[in-house]
């Protein structure tokens, strides 16, 4: 059998056989995206600017169930030397599986079904529940911030808490990540992973 040269190393062949075996793996494997945002965020807990010190793999699923992996920076802050990941829009932190897959099952939508068990939905209901008062009162924390109060037709009492929050993000899709982008990068996301003590 004939064979190749490594590209590192001039002298050590490569068997043929396991050169394709290897890119024929690459084939079955998850798509890999890297991801890079445009604009410049300060960082969300001082305000310094970013230095990019490297990336990690962040896999997550779609509501198909087809697992893609992210290649995203890893950013320090050249201030508070904290680090910090740049997520896009299509993920909530600490969450597996993509925001449009958690908005579905959140507001109910039957037009998209998630492929993940009853046990997973079923949580991600309860988390959403729990934690929606506190994304109000962000989003209401925020307004008051940068607007000098609420929004223009937001009415002081709504009908429900997910009805408040349409008010400030609108009920169209993409409405969680309208939710998680303005918290996490004023650094009020709740820290929601925890490490088990075996």
């Amino acid at each position: 059998m004939s064979s190749c040269y490594n590209s590192y190393s001039r002298d050590v062949p490569i068997n043929l056989c396991s050169l394709y075996q290897n890119t024929s793996l690459l084939k079955s494997l998850s798509p890999v995206f890297f991801v890079r945002s445009m604009e410049q965020i300060p960082c969300p807990c001082c305000g310094g600017d970013h230095r990019v010190i490297g990336s990690r793999q962040r896999k997550y699923s779609k509501g198909s169930g087809e697992q893609c992996i992210l290649v995203i920076r890893r950013l320090r802050c050249k201030q508070c030397k904290r680090i910090h990941h740049e997520l896009p829009d299509i993920l909530v932190p600490y969450k597996r599986y993509d925001s449009e897959s958690i908005e579905a099952v959140v507001t109910g939508n039957a037009a998209l079904s998630v492929a993940a068990d009853e046990s997973t939905l079923a949580r991600w209901r309860s988390w959403f529940q729990t934690h929606s008062s506190y994304f109000l009162g962000c989003l209401n924390s925020i307004a008051i911030r940068f607007f000098n109060g609420t929004p223009e037709g937001v009415p002081s009492l709504p009908y429900s808490v997910l009805h408040s929050i349409w008010q400030h993000t609108g009920n169209s899709a993409g409405w969680l990540a309208r939710v998680v982008r303005p918290i996490t990068n004023m650094n009020l996301w709740t820290h929601t992973r925890f490490a088990f003590l075996s």
